[in-house]
């Protein structure tokens, strides 16, 4: 005759039961809720059927612009993806993507506010990351009169010239063969830190 298994176990393992399906059903509502919640909008571009917390990623394969093209030919020129949680718009025709970078451009013109951007740029306070607007229409202004004229580029030219006639006189000297990468790297971090720290 087998033991019996004391009272608790089965306690224990009931409230176990009823915790999983707890969190399965509230996982399955959270996806069903979102998922009706982005059908109901109806401004929203067609969009091919997703899977939850992958989205749409699974459709791209791995051929991502074949896949691209065929869902495009089903979908339009204009078409919503999931990657993951994140909405991505797919412009695949010339006209569109006229709309998208020149009329509609101050729409689509803002990168996606990143946590970590706002932290290491004090507010995302820079040209790169700065929301579209007058202060970034002001960085935009300042970086490009300042640090891009044709001037600021003329005035560094020497360091250019020094920089890659280093680089050419380290290849000629080398006897074996050499990581090409790795010196124009070097040589760009040296323009870089010499056009910026003003070492000559």
């Amino acid at each position: 005759m087998a033991p019996k298994l004391p009272l608790h176990v089965f306690q224990e393992l009931d409230s176990f039961t009823n915790l999983a399906w707890f969190a399965f059903l509230s996982i399955l509502l959270y996806f069903l809720f979102d998922y009706l919640c982005f059908s109901k909008n109806s401004n929203h571009p067609p969009s091919p059927p997703k899977l939850p917390i992958i989205g749409n990623l699974h459709q791209l394969g791995y051929l991502p612009h074949q896949s691209l093209r065929s869902l495009s030919l089903k979908l339009g020129p204009l078409m919503l993806l999931q990657i993951g949680r994140i909405p991505t718009l797919v412009v695949s025709s010339p006209e569109m993507a006229e709309q998208v970078l020149r009329t509609q451009d101050h729409i689509f013109a803002n990168r996606p506010l990143l946590k970590i951007m706002d932290r290491l740029m004090h507010g995302q306070k820079n040209t790169s990351f700065s929301p579209y607007g007058e202060y970034w229409r002001q960085a935009k202004k300042v970086t490009i009169l300042h640090l891009l004229s044709n001037k600021k580029v003329k005035s560094i030219q020497p360091i250019r010239d020094d920089e890659v006639t280093l680089l050419l006189r380290r290849i000629s000297a080398s006897s074996s063969s050499v990581n090409l990468s790795e010196m124009i790297s070097d040589t760009t971090n040296n323009v870089v830190s010499r056009a910026i720290l003003g070492s000559t």
